[in-house]
């Protein structure tokens, strides 16, 4: 008996669309993969959040040249240094100037991640794999961290890693490459990391220093205005730049700004609480920066609170311009726009970084906002109650950028965007659940991360926040409620996939009774729902309910949708392969016949839900002992595939496994054997020799060959 690949459960109810497979034990099934990458370039540099250079950069050369003694000193194993420090002294531009300084000196990798959480870290590192090309098809997260991580450990060329705004020691210290040519530089505030490596100490800016970046932002030439003016400020960098830069817009002297600055009603825009971890007069220079920006460019006051609830690890300009609205055009029923024009957008945010209220990466394609700018403006709007309007302002933003991301099988080629989506989606969420601000829309695109999260076969984020989901649905809108509803139907649909239906059935049945009492047993949740039920009880082994629950389903979507809608077609194609595993082949084969002729009528030969049912009418071919059959339409799936997809595509070393199967059947062994050796090589070289498929590749291997007599 020949291994059989899995397959990733498809979320095809109302919403999602996914491959239809039959269950029979001996072959290998279609389905969803992340696109091979292309193989990694010479010279890497990877993370679109590293901060480009500000205006007036002071180099610190004395920091740096502590950052490379710590480096240096650092022998058989990857050298890790933290810089540490207090907000706003300069932590991550000391890093990026580090960075700079390693491009500079030709060093073929650069690597920064935001480090905030270990889902972050795991973000960036997962993209890294992308890039090297040592992703697997099937790989999640944090596999794909691991044989990053490992690629860094085997490293023999220098190369630069930065953990950005790291919170905690232990997931660092998890995902830090222990060997290897590369040196690790860490921000953060907490000063633990110092029990564990070197640390670099930032402080605010010696008096010189704060003379020098005064006058070279501002073109003054006053040093005893500027002391004054840096004393006032603490020497802080982060303050320093908003006073410079409203000093520079205004053509102020520094005596003017400073009475601008001691005269600013604080007392009107925050609360003062005795936890403040910032200094007074940085969150009067923040503000009164604020408050030049805001009154003097249009849209100003929402685009930096849309920002200071999003995350500070950057936002893609290409996330802010996907709601990017024409002037005018109603987001809400009370008229409100979306936001400004693509252009007009550009425009406000290149006037904020001149406030130096916010900054850019240094390819331009982020957009960096301070934590400390972030804190100050959320408490400016909450003390203003308008810290609603932003959760819902970015909750729209990112709706809009959600729905540019799609489902099913295509979700794998939109990787990089789930993990965008999921980042900010996660610090919008922790802002508004303890401001009580949570609603429907926000819950709702959590979901949406959620369900993306599992198709992408990354149950380890996607069930924790999607019964975390589950809850907050009971709690803040009750357990009838039509999203809560939903939101239970999502978590089975995501315990279906993970392969945990003890756990997906009782979820689906509970779903299935209030969906029907709620929604009403029409509505397409209601309806998917019933077909996430029927698919768990088969993996349960409960196969006669199975049957009857998906007969019902295609049923009511023949009539509800007709006859060749994807969706019904689905389901006959569901209820086929039931019929199939259940031994009425004689049902089965006419049922296959007739969805394959609908779909190469309607989608097209090479529609990828046209090639599904060609391949498992072959495959019912082969266990009704028609190999022949089998064998000619295993043919067509493989040209196809080999044609749109290319030879060594995931779908197509699938399909080439398929014709190797039709081959034994049909007793052509010497033919298997050479299809098998084919996808064995492919698959050992891309995935790695202990990779399952590998596995399945080499086990139906060694059959072929003991059935050529090669035993």
């Amino acid at each position: 008996m020949r291994a059989a690949d899995g397959d990733h459960v498809d979320f095809s109810g109302g919403t999602f669309n996914g491959e239809v497979i039959g269950k029979n034990v001996g072959r290998e099934e279609h389905h969803h993969h992340y696109p091979r990458p292309e193989p990694a370039p010479g010279r890497i540099v990877e993370g679109d959040d590293i901060p480009g250079r500000p205006p007036a950069f002071q180099p610190r050369e004395d920091l740096l040249a502590r950052v490379h003694a710590a480096h240096a000193g650092v022998k058989g194993a990857a050298a890790v240094c933290a810089v540490i420090g207090a907000p706003g002294v300069g932590k991550t531009l000391l890093a990026a100037s580090y960075a700079w300084d390693r491009q500079a000196a030709g060093w073929p990798l650069i690597v920064w991640i935001a480090a905030e959480t270990e889902d972050r870290i795991l973000a960036g590192l997962d993209a890294l794999a992308t890039r090297l090309g040592v992703r697997g098809a099937d790989d999640d997260a944090e596999t794909a961290a691991r044989k990053a991580r490992a690629w860094l450990a085997a490293r023999t060329e220098p190369g630069l890693v930065v953990f950005d705004n790291a919170a905690d020691v232990v997931p660092v210290r998890r995902w830090c490459p222990a060997t290897g040519a590369v040196r690790v530089l860490v921000t953060s505030r907490n000063r633990a990391f110092g029990r564990h490596c070197a640390t670099v100490e930032v402080e605010v800016f010696t008096p010189g220093q704060a003379r020098a970046y005064l006058a070279e932002r501002t073109g003054r030439d006053d040093a005893a205005g500027a002391a004054e003016l840096a004393a006032e400020l603490g020497h802080l960098p982060l303050a320093l730049a908003q006073a410079a830069s409203f000093v520079s817009r205004r053509h102020l002297t520094y005596a003017d700004y400073l009475h601008r600055l001691r005269s600013f009603p604080l007392e009107q825009h925050l609360r003062s609480r005795a936890e403040d971890a910032y200094p007074v007069g940085t969150a009067q220079a923040v503000l009164l920066s604020v408050a030049q920006a805001e009154g003097s460019v249009e849209g100003a006051r929402e685009t930096l609170e849309t920002l200071a609830v999003l995350s500070p690890a950057g936002v893609p300009r290409a996330l802010l311009h996907t709601a990017a609205n024409p002037a005018g055009t109603p987001s809400d029923p009370a008229g409100e726009t979306a936001g400004p024009t693509g252009e007009r957008l550009d425009e406000i945010l290149a006037d904020l970084a001149d406030a130096a209220l916010i900054g850019f990466s240094a390819d331009g394609s982020a957009v960096l906002m301070h934590r400390l700018v972030q804190r100050v403006l959320r408490e400016r709007a909450h003390h203003d109650d308008r810290l609603r309007r932003a959760v819902d302002d970015a909750t729209r933003l990112l709706e809009a950028f959600a729905a540019s991301i799609p489902y099913g099988a295509a979700v794998w080629g939109a990787r990089a965007e789930v993990e965008t989506l999921h980042e900010h989606i996660d610090v919008l969420y922790a802002i508004a659940r303890p401001a009580g601000l949570l609603t429907s829309a926000l819950m709702g695109r959590r979901g949406e991360c959620g369900i993306r999260l599992a198709e992408l076969a990354d149950f380890a984020r996607a069930l924790p926040l999607l019964r975390d989901l589950l809850g907050d649905y009971e709690r803040v809108l009750g357990d009838g409620h039509p999203d809560t509803v939903i939101g239970r139907y999502f978590l089975a649909e995501a315990c279906r996939a993970a392969g945990r239906p003890a756990e997906a059935v009782p979820l689906y049945e509970r779903a299935a009774a209030d969906g029907e009492r709620v929604l009403g047993p029409d509505h397409p949740y209601a309806l998917a729902n019933r077909y996430g039920l029927a698919e768990a009880y088969r993996a349960a082994g409960r196969l006669a309910e199975a049957v009857l629950l998906h007969e019902r389903t295609w049923a009511d979507r023949a009539r509800l949708l007709g006859g060749g809608h994807r969706e019904t077609l689905t389901s006959a194609d569901k209820v086929a392969s039931l019929y199939e595993e259940t031994g009425r082949l004689d049902d089965a084969l006419p049922l296959y016949r007739a969805v394959l002729d609908v779909r190469e009528r309607a989608f097209g030969p090479d529609d990828p839900d046209t090639l599904t049912s060609r391949n498992n009418l072959a495959n019912a071919y082969r266990e009704a002992g028609r190999p022949e059959e089998a064998v000619s339409l295993c043919q067509s799936v493989l040209a196809a595939r080999e044609r749109v997809l290319g030879a060594e595509h995931p779908h197509t070393l699938i399909s080439r496994s398929n014709l190797a199967g039709a081959y034994l059947a049909a007793g052509r062994p010497d033919d298997a054997v050479l299809l098998h050796e084919r996808v064995l090589e492919v698959r050992e070289r891309v995935l790695g020799p202990e990779h399952p498929r590998t596995l399945i590749s080499r086990s139906n291997l060694a059959e072929a060959r003991r059935a050529a007599g090669r035993g």
